[in-house]
């Protein structure tokens, strides 16, 4: 016998969606989509907001819509996605290298023109013979290690010259240098935060300035994550931010990065299944459901309710006495604790508006991690 599929009807009430079940409240993520392109219009600067949280086409054309100029991805195999969806203006903030990446990466060129991440002579070296072979230019952006340590070339003449590289293959253009500010995201004195993300920007955009005085036009400077970007909107000489968590917000970017301008859209309801003790309770969302590594989730509006752990396909909770007439059958709403580690955990998300289901969004770039 054929195994069923579980949709619930369109319009129905939260009570009446099976648990575990990735929701996101329309009204509230809609609303922080319109305050960061606000501010983004405000600082004069764009937003490519990254798509690895969401992974939907259908959130990008939210974005887009409402003054986003593209997204930035993670793999090509989100970028592929998108360009699927429709979505233009895709930057790839990652490096390419192999054939069979590569391959993919020309025949995308058909239908979009994304931007690829490089940081090494190798890269652009695999990029220009792949683009000469298809007879096709692919668009480049230099990353730049600005205190990470993770990927990118060092600030400055290494930059400079591997700006020379690209500049100097006409299969290539190069769209400009980006940075990510992600070491500074959990600082915790603010002032000290603000500080030592301008002077990474500071790095950045003089590393622009040599580029262009070596003669080669660097017209993209793009940085910035959610726990970030609210300081480096402020940055001179920053022209776009990359920030997508935002708009579903959770508990990583509230307690750790202290985030408080963007509201919790995204919320996963779960079921009270068990009440073995008076100050213990367990639910039916447990680490395949959410993601708890980062930060733990946290249940929404009731303080008196922690999560304590979680087990594969079980969560505990701890109980204070103003929560112990929990029952089971229950339903709550948990925070995430790290939301681009929980999406890829659901095969869809639930939009819902007023306590109503109104749309389900099937995740169509999970899994796309090549």
């Amino acid at each position: 016998m054929p195994a069923t599929t579980y949709v619930p009807p369109l319009g129905c009430t939260l009570d009446e969606i099976d648990t575990p079940a990735l929701c996101v409240d329309l009204d509230v993520m809609e609303a922080n989509i319109r305050k960061m392109s606000a501010l983004c219009a405000q600082h004069r600067v764009n937003w490519r907001p990254h798509a690895k949280g969401h992974k939907s086409p259908a959130i990008a054309r939210l974005q887009q819509k409402a003054g986003a100029i593209g997204v930035t991805c993670a793999k090509l195999g989100e970028a592929e996605v998108m360009a699927a969806g429709g979505i233009d203006g895709i930057l790839v903030a990652n490096q390419i290298v192999g054939q069979p990446k590569l391959a993919r990466l020309v025949a995308l060129r058909h239908e979009a023109d994304p931007i690829v991440a490089v940081d090494d002579l190798v890269q652009v070296e695999q990029l220009d013979d792949a683009a000469r072979r298809a007879d096709v230019t692919l668009s480049l952006i230099i990353e730049v290690d600005i205190g990470l340590r993770r990927a990118g070339v060092e600030p400055g003449e290494a930059t400079v010259n591997l700006a020379r590289h690209v500049a100097n293959r006409p299969a290539l253009v190069l769209t400009g240098i980006m940075g990510y500010e992600g070491h500074l995201l959990t600082v915790e004195d603010q002032a000290e935060k603000e500080r030592r993300i301008r002077e990474a920007m500071a790095c950045l955009v003089e590393t622009k300035h040599q580029v262009e005085r070596a003669g080669i036009p660097c017209p993209i400077v793009s940085a910035a994550g959610t726990g970030s970007c609210l300081f480096t909107m402020r940055c001179s000489g920053i022209t776009e931010l990359q920030a997508g968590g935002l708009i579903f917000m959770d508990a990583y970017y509230r307690r750790r990065c202290m985030v408080a301008e963007f509201d919790f859209a995204l919320k996963l309801l779960t079921t009270v299944v068990s009440r073995p003790a008076r100050d213990r309770a367990i639910i039916d969302a447990g680490r395949k459901s959410q993601n708890a590594e980062v930060e733990k989730p946290f249940v929404h509006g009731r303080e008196d309710i922690h999560v304590a752990r979680l087990s594969a396909e079980h969560g505990w909770l701890e109980l204070d006495p103003s929560a112990q007439d929990l029952r089971i059958g229950d339903r709550l709403e948990l925070i995430p604790g790290y939301g681009d580690f929980t999406t890829v955990l659901h095969d869809e998300l639930y939009g819902v508006r007023s306590g109503r289901l109104e749309v389900i969004w099937p995740i169509l770039a999970r899994g796309k991690i090549r």
